[in-house]
């Protein structure tokens, strides 16, 4: 496993009331949320950088409002049509 040393100002921590460990593990989740969006990672991928497995991974990121299915409406439609 990899450690990447990132430099954080104490203000937004003590504006958040988070410790530097539990900052640190939402942004590893959030960051793992974000990359699964732009379509950067797969679930799979994206739950492993988060920590957890694919199925937690997919019943929580509607928390941050992300939807685990990647069609458009448009492309939603098109299946509806040629089902």
């Amino acid at each position: 496993m990899q450690t990447i040393p990132i430099q954080i100002p104490e203000e937004p921590l003590i504006s958040l009331k988070e410790t530097p460990v539990t900052f640190a593990h939402e942004m590893k989740i959030l960051a793992a949320v974000k990359l699964f969006e732009l379509g950067r990672l797969s679930s799979s991928r994206a739950a492993q950088l988060a920590g957890m497995s694919r199925v937690a991974f997919l019943m929580n990121i509607g928390r941050y409002q992300v939807s685990p299915f990647s069609l458009t409406a448009a492309e939603l439609e098109q299946d509806v049509r040629n089902a």
